[in-house]
């Protein structure tokens, strides 16, 4: 009786296991998949204005790719110097997020008091919940007038304070909540045994706190950077109240407007036919390739910074 119980049992449990593995290998299919009907639909649609069944209105796509100069009101579409905008805005706006993140999240892991590292996280992870266009209104009426204000002291003027330097703060503002709040559970799941074993061997604590903690916790951290960076590349509404979308480029003045990948795109859906509205799902196929080739170079960079903490 308890062996056919037990074995009634067994049966039921591999039931009940096999039922879920397939509910979570379903939405792990469906999860990618929508990420491939997405590059499809784009990619379907962006690469339609360069084959020559397109029409007259068919976009050389040489020029589109290798092109300084947008200017929608004479079809003259190139991609090139927004591309070069876009990953200088990102650079910066990392350069300066990525180690306040990653100093702050160490501060309220590993040195803060306990009561205000819980206060911080909370003001973290409310920062993070706040939508992009509330910063993009912050930026519109804080930040352009601070960069108006650098801007004279240098002897420049800007367009308002729309320019570079304002993109760029503004994504560093914007990505230094998502980049901290990865960073601190990265810092947290450190094994306490690899900071005592460093200490046992004469470190101070600060020495173990960046030659160690961080060490351990870099696949975390880089996960946050590449999240950042995503962001950062993909930020549209904020970053096309600041930028003024500059015609020609690039742009290598802090105080000049620019033009960006994302804004480039928000800024033609006001049609929804034409070539001027589908080059955008081509500019869309660009930021793509940019951000994936981004990613590859952080992991190389992760790989690199991994073994040489070894």
């Amino acid at each position: 009786m308890n062996t056919q119980w037990s074995e009634s049992y067994q049966k039921r449990k591999k039931i009940i296991d096999l039922i879920f593995r397939s509910l979570f290998k379903i939405a792990g299919i469906l999860a990618a998949s929508m990420i491939v009907f997405i590059f499809i639909f784009i990619f379907q649609k962006g690469i339609s204005v360069f084959l020559p069944t397109y029409g007259d209105s068919q976009v050389n796509f040489w020029s589109f790719i290798s092109g300084f100069t947008w200017r929608n009101d004479k079809q003259i579409y190139g991609v090139l110097f927004i591309v070069i905008n876009t990953l200088i805005t990102a650079f910066f706006a990392m350069l300066i997020a990525f180690p306040v993140s990653v100093l702050t999240a160490l501060f309220i892991v590993k040195i803060a008091p306990k009561a205000l590292g819980s206060i911080l996280t909370t003001v973290i992870e409310l920062l993070a919940a706040i939508p992009s266009v509330v910063y993009g209104v912050f930026a519109s009426g804080v930040i352009v007038s601070w960069v108006d204000n650098v801007a004279q002291v240098f002897g420049y003027s800007t367009f308002g304070g729309r320019s570079m330097l304002a993109v760029v703060i503004l994504l560093a503002i914007m990505v230094i909540p998502t980049m901290t709040s990865l960073s601190i559970v990265a810092i947290k799941a450190v094994k306490p045994e690899l900071e005592l074993g460093s200490l046992a061997l004469g470190a101070s604590k600060t020495q173990t706190n960046f030659k160690v903690v961080l060490t351990s916790a870099k696949s975390g951290i880089f996960a946050g950077l590449i999240l950042g960076l995503a962001r950062a590349f993909g930020e549209a509404t904020a970053v096309s109240m600041v930028a003024g979308n500059k015609a020609m480029g690039p742009t290598w003045n802090p105080f000049d407007i620019t033009r960006t990948l994302t804004s480039t795109m928000l800024s033609g859906l006001k049609e929804t036919t034409g070539v001027d509205y589908d080059i955008r799902f081509s500019v869309g196929i660009v930021l793509m390739v940019t951000i994936l080739l981004s990613n590859l170079i952080i992991h190389i960079v992760k790989k690199k910074v991994g073994a040489e903490g070894q």
